[in-house]
C-alpha cells in the first residue's frame, strides 16, 4: 500500500511516531506483538526536551495535566545521609530550558499517546501482530508477522525495543550488553512513604555499588521507588517478582534514613539492565529504527523515553513530504539523531560509574565537585540535553 508507514511496536516511541507521521499526512499501521497496548513499569522522568517533543506532537497540554511537576533534583549521599547537591527546577530553570521537568506514571503517559492514536483517522492499531522479519519490494516493504501474515507498506519503522527483530535482521549485532546492574521496582502509597521523605523531588541516594530513587506519582497518590544494585548479574531478566529480603541484601550498608524507603516497598519486580554500543547505521533502505531498537541506554540519565519521543519528532520532520524518497528521508533522520543519542547512551554509563555507584575517594571527589556547582552552573551544563529541540 503506497504512502503507508508500518511501525513495529506500540510502546511510547512507536505511538509517538505514529502521531507525528499521521500529522504529516501518512497513513500509519502500528503492529504490537502483545494482546493489548500497554506499558510495563511505573514512573518515568520527563525532562524539558520531552515536553518540547510532546508540544510538537500536539499532546503537550494533556501530558502536563497528567504530570507531577517536581521542585528539585536532589542527590543524597546514601552512606552519610547528607545532601550532596540539588538542582532547582522552578521558574529560572523553566525559562532557561523552555519547558518544565516532571515525573509521570509510564502507563498514564502511554495512555495519552494511545488515545491520540485511537482518535486519529489515519492511524490503525493492531495487536497480536509481532513483526519478525521484512522483505524489500521495488516500491516498498513487506513486514512478516509471527503468525504468517504479511503486511505491505512504503516504510517500516522498528520501534520494537531492546530485543528488536527489525534490528536483528538489519544489523545482526547479537544480543544486548548486560550491565551487571539489577534494578528492583516498586510503588508505595503516599501514606506509607516515610513522612520526612515525602519530598516533591526526584531524589537519588548514591552509595557504593547501589542507589535508590524515589519521587511522587499520579497526583501524589503514589511514590515511585527504584533501587539498583551492581551485583554483576550475568543474564538479562525482565519483570521477575522477588521477595523483600532479596531486595534488602544489596542495601544493608546504606544510611538508615535511605534504607527505610526500601523497607516500605511492596510487590517488588527485578530487571537486569542492558544496553548496546552506539551505532551509526539505523536504516536499510525504507526501513529505520527508533527508540530502544536504535539506541538502548541505561536508566541513569532518565532519558530513554525522552529520546524515543525526540526520535518521533525528527522522523516526522524527515518524512514531511510523502513524495520524497523514503531511503533518503530515513538517512536524514538517522544522521540527525545518531550522535545525540550516542552521547546519551555513553554518558548514561558514565553517570552510573561516577555519580551513582562510587565509593571511598571516588565518592568524596564526586561530592566535592558536585557541591561546588551553582544552579546556574547546572543549567549551563544541561542545556545541550534539555534545551529547545533542534530536530
Amino acid at each position: 500500500m503506497p504512502n503507508r508507514v508500518l511501525i513495529a511496536g506500540g510502546g511510547i516511541g512507536g505511538l509517538a511516531a505514529a502521531i507525528g507521521l499521521a500529522r504529516q499526512g501518512w497513513s500509519v499501521l502500528v503492529l504490537e506483538k502483545l494482546e493489548k497496548f500497554g506499558e510495563i513499569g511505573a514512573g518515568i522522568q520527563l525532562g524539558p526536551n520531552a515536553f518540547h517533543a510532546f508540544d510538537r506532537l500536539g499532546v503537550g497540554g494533556t501530558a502536563r495535566k497528567m504530570a507531577v511537576f517536581i521542585d528539585n533534583l536532589r542527590l543524597m549521599d546514601a552512606i552519610s545521609g547528607d545532601e550532596i547537591t540539588r538542582i532547582p527546577l522552578g521558574e529560572e530553570f523553566r525559562l532557561h530550558m523552555g519547558n518544565p521537568y516532571a515525573v509521570v506514571h509510564r502507563g498514564e503517559m502511554h495512555g495519552i499517546l494511545l488515545e491520540a492514536c485511537q482518535a486519529h483517522p489515519r492511524i490503525e492499531l493492531w495487536t497480536n501482530s509481532q513483526v519478525v522479519e521484512y522483505t524489500h519490494l521495488p516500491d516498498g516493504i513487506v513486514a512478516h508477522l509471527s503468525d504468517g501474515r504479511q503486511v505491505q507498506g512504503s516504510i517500516l519503522i522498528g520501534a520494537d525495543g531492546l530485543w528488536s527483530r527489525v534490528r536483528r535482521q538489519m544489523l545482526a549485532d547479537g544480543p544486548p550488553r548486560v550491565s551487571g546492574h539489577t534494578t528492583y521496582r516498586s510503588v508505595i502509597p503516599v501514606g506509607e512513604m516515610p513522612e520526612d521523605l515525602r519530598w516533591n523531588a526526584a531524589t537519588l541516594w548514591a552509595g557504593p555499588k547501589c542507589h535508590i530513587v524515589h519521587y511522587p506519582l499520579s497526583g501524589w497518590k503514589l511514590f515511585n521507588l527504584v533501587v539498583t544494585y551492581h551485583n554483576d548479574a550475568p543474564e538479562p531478566v525482565a519483570g521477575l517478582p522477588v521477595g523483600h529480603d532479596e531486595v534488602l541484601k544489596g542495601f544493608e550498608h546504606v544510611h538508615p534514613v535511605a534504607r527505610q524507603v526500601i523497607e516500605r516497598g511492596q510487590g517488588w519486580k527485578l530487571w537486569v539492565l542492558c544496553d548496546r554500543e552506539p551505532v551509526m547505521k539505523w536504516t536499510d533502505g525504507p526501513v529505520g529504527l527508533l527508540g530502544d531498537a536504535a539506541h538502548p541506554m541505561l536508566q541513569y540519565f532518565a532519558q530513554g523515553a525522552c529520546m524515543a519521543v525526540e526520535d518521533a519528532v525528527c522522523l516526522s520532520d524527515a518524512l514531511s513530504d510523502p513524495k520524497a524518497d523514503p531511503g533518503s528521508a530515513l538517512l536524514a533522520y538517522q544522521n540527525a539523531r545518531a550522535l545525540r543519542t550516542a552521547r546519551v547512551q555513553l554518558q548514561s554509563r558514565e553517570i552510573g560509574n561516577h555519580i551513582y555507584h562510587p565509593e571511598g575517594a571516588h565518592a568524596a571527589l564526586r561530592n566535592q565537585i558536585m557541591r561546588s556547582k551553582s544552579p546556574q552552573d547546572w543549567y549551563e551544563a544541561l542545556g545541550w540535553l534539555y534545551g529547545k529541540l533542534s530536530t
